[in-house]
C-alpha cells in the first residue's frame, strides 16, 4: 500500500504543478479505488489585512524621477541620490605643445589647451511611466556628505541630510518624450532618450585641474574626485503625470581637441592647409551599480492610509505604499493534520478588475507583475541580505494576466512545516527552560509562555510584497528587490471580506 501512497502524491504534485486555478484539487483524478483510502483534501481559511508600507529597502541600479497623482492614492513624488564613479586609472589626454616635437608626435595628445568647454549631466532612460509630454523641471544639487557604503537606505530617506539649496548646479525643463528628436531618430533601435543638464564650467574645470595635480604628483585622481565630489541629488519640482526610470548616469567632462588622423597620427589641416582642425572630445564619470544610489519617495500619507483601512479587501501598492499580510491557520494543521504527510498546500491571490475611469490621465497604474511571498519577520531583511526565494520560507509568482488574474503559490507546504517544526521546538525549550531567551517581549524580557513567543515571532503571518525579479542572460534569478515602480491592485480578501482558501492535499497512514 505503501507504494500506492507514493504514487498518490507524485499524482497530486503533478496536478498541482500545471494547474493555475484554485477550484477542485484534482482528487477526482485518483483512481477510484484509492479516494477513500490514502488521498485526502480539505480547505481551510486564510485571513488578509492590507498593511502599511511606509518605507522599504531602496537598493536599485535606477535613479525614479517624477510626480504622479492618482485618484485612489493621491500623490507621490520620486527623487534620488548618487554617487558618481571614477575609474583607477582615470587621467585627461596630454595638452599639445605645437612648437613641441614630441607633442606633435604623440597621438595621445590632442586637448588643445588646459581649459575646459563645457560640463554636463546626462540622465538616460530606457522607459518611463506616465505621460510622455507633460512638462516637467528638475533641479541638480551637489551633496555636501556621502552616501554611507555600510548603511541601508530606504525610500524615507531624507535627502536634505545631504545637501544644501544653495549647491544648486544644474536645472533642466524637459518631456519623457523629447519632441526636439525627430520621429525617425526616437525610432531607431540604437537611440536612447535622456535629459541633457549644463553644469558649471567651474565644476569641470575644477575637476580637470585636481586631475592634472594628482597626475603630477604621480598619484590616483580616483580618491581625489570621490571626496570632491560626493555626488548628485536630482529632484522634480515641476510637472506631474511622468515618473523617469533613470538607469544611466553621467558625467561629461567637455574639452577642445585636436582631430588627429587614425592612422598616421597627425594633425589634422583645415583647407587652407595652414589652420589646425579642432573638435570636442569629453571624459566621463559614471554611476555604476557598484555605487551606493538611494531613491526618496514621498505620498499622499491620508489617502494611503484611508485604503489600509479598507477591511473589505487589501491592496497591493508600489512603491513603498502598501503590502498585503495573510495569517495563515497554523493551528488548523496542528489539530487536524499533525499526523498526516502534506503533499500539496496550495494559496491563491485574486486580483479584482481596475478601471481608469476616474484617472485624469488616459493611463493608470497597473498590477505588479512579480511578488514575493515571505514570513513576515523577514520582509526586512530579506532584500538587505540579498536573499533570493528558497521555495521553504519564501516564494515567487508572477501575475497569471490571462486567465485567472491570480497571483497563485502553487505549494507552500514546506512554510507550514517549517512553522509547526518551529513551534515544537519552542514548546520543547519552554519546557526544559521555562523562557526563550532569544525571543523578547515588548518589555525586552524573554518570553515565558507559547502564546507569547507567538505573537512576538508573528509565527502565522506571512507578507506579499511586489517585487523587480533580476535574471541573467541563462535566465536564473541573481537579484530580488522591492518593486519601486508605481502600480497598485485590490485583491480579494480583507478583515471582514472574503477569505482566502488553503487548498490541501495530504496523506493519511492511518485508517480514517
Amino acid at each position: 500500500m505503501k507504494a500506492k501512497y507514493l504514487l498518490i502524491a507524485l499524482i497530486s504534485l503533478s496536478f498541482f504543478a500545471c494547474d493555475d486555478n484554485s477550484g477542485s484539487l484534482g482528487l477526482n483524478m485518483f483512481p477510484s479505488g484509492d479516494q477513500n483510502i490514502n488521498g485526502q483534501s480539505t480547505t481551510f481559511e486564510v485571513t488578509t489585512q492590507s498593511q502599511l508600507a511606509d518605507n522599504v529597502f531602496a537598493k536599485t541600479s535606477i535613479g525614479y524621477l517624477g510626480r504622479f497623482t492618482d485618484p485612489n492614492f493621491g500623490y507621490y513624488e520620486a527623487s534620488f541620490l548618487s554617487q558618481i564613479h571614477c575609474i583607477d586609472d582615470f587621467s585627461f589626454p596630454p595638452v599639445v605643445d605645437l612648437n613641441n616635437e614630441a607633442d606633435l608626435n604623440d597621438p595621445s595628445a590632442i586637448m588643445v589647451s588646459n581649459e575646459i568647454y563645457r560640463t554636463e549631466l546626462v540622465l538616460t532612460y530606457s522607459s518611463y511611466f506616465g505621460d510622455s509630454i507633460a512638462p516637467q523641471h528638475l533641479n541638480v544639487y551637489q551633496l555636501n556628505k556621502k552616501l554611507d557604503k555600510q548603511a541601508a537606505y530606504y525610500t524615507n530617506i531624507d535627502p536634505s541630510e545631504f545637501y544644501s539649496t544653495s549647491d544648486l548646479i544644474g536645472e533642466k525643463s524637459y518631456t519623457a518624450v523629447n519632441l526636439a528628436h525627430s520621429d525617425s531618430l526616437r525610432n531607431t533601435d540604437t537611440y536612447l532618450p535622456s535629459v541633457v543638464v549644463t553644469l558649471p564650467t567651474e565644476l569641470g574645470q575644477q575637476i580637470y585641474d585636481l586631475s592634472r595635480e594628482a597626475e603630477a604628483n604621480n598619484q590616483q585622481f580616483a580618491p581625489t574626485f570621490m571626496d570632491m565630489f560626493k555626488g548628485i541629488y536630482v529632484e522634480n519640482d515641476y510637472g506631474d503625470g511622468t515618473i523617469l526610470y533613470i538607469d544611466q548616469i553621467e558625467l561629461n567632462i567637455i574639452f577642445e581637441c585636436y582631430i588627429r588622423d587614425s592612422s598616421t597620427g597627425e594633425i589634422y589641416k583645415m583647407h587652407d592647409e595652414v589652420t589646425d582642425s579642432t573638435g570636442y572630445s569629453y571624459r566621463t564619470f559614471v554611476a555604476t551599480k557598484e555605487i551606493i544610489q538611494a531613491n526618496s519617495f514621498r505620498s499622499d500619507e491620508t489617502l494611503i492610509q484611508q485604503k489600509v483601512d479598507e477591511t473589505d479587501w487589501t491592496y497591493l501598492k508600489t512603491p513603498a505604499g502598501i503590502y498585503t499580510q495573510a495569517t495563515l491557520p497554523l493551528n488548523s494543521f496542528e489539530e487536524n493534520l499533525s499526523q498526516d504527510t502534506l503533499n500539496v498546500v496550495k494559496l491563491a491571490f485574486t486580483n479584482y478588475n481596475q478601471s481608469n475611469d476616474d484617472n485624469k490621465y488616459a493611463f493608470t497604474m497597473s498590477p505588479p507583475t512579480n511578488v514575493l511571498l515571505v514570513r513576515e519577520r523577514d520582509k526586512e531583511s530579506f532584500f538587505t541580505d540579498n536573499m533570493i526565494n528558497n521555495e521553504i520560507t519564501s516564494f515567487l509568482s508572477t501575475r497569471n494576466a490571462i486567465y485567472t488574474n491570480q497571483y497563485v503559490f502553487s505549494n507552500v507546504a514546506r512554510l507550514i512545516n517549517t512553522c509547526l517544526s518551529e513551534k515544537a521546538a519552542a514548546v520543547e525549550q519552554l519546557a526544559t527552560f521555562g523562557e526563550i531567551s532569544e525571543v523578547l517581549n515588548s518589555n525586552d524580557q524573554p518570553v515565558k509562555t507559547i502564546e507569547e513567543w507567538m505573537e512576538c515571532t508573528e509565527w502565522d503571518k506571512v507578507a506579499l510584497i511586489p517585487v523587480k525579479v533580476i535574471s541573467d542572460s541563462n535566465g536564473n534569478i541573481v537579484g530580488i528587490q522591492n518593486d519601486l515602480q508605481p502600480g497598485y491592485t485590490k485583491l480579494k480578501g480583507g478583515l471582514t471580506g472574503s477569505k482566502l482558501d488553503l487548498d490541501v492535499i495530504y496523506t493519511s497512514f492511518s485508517k480514517k
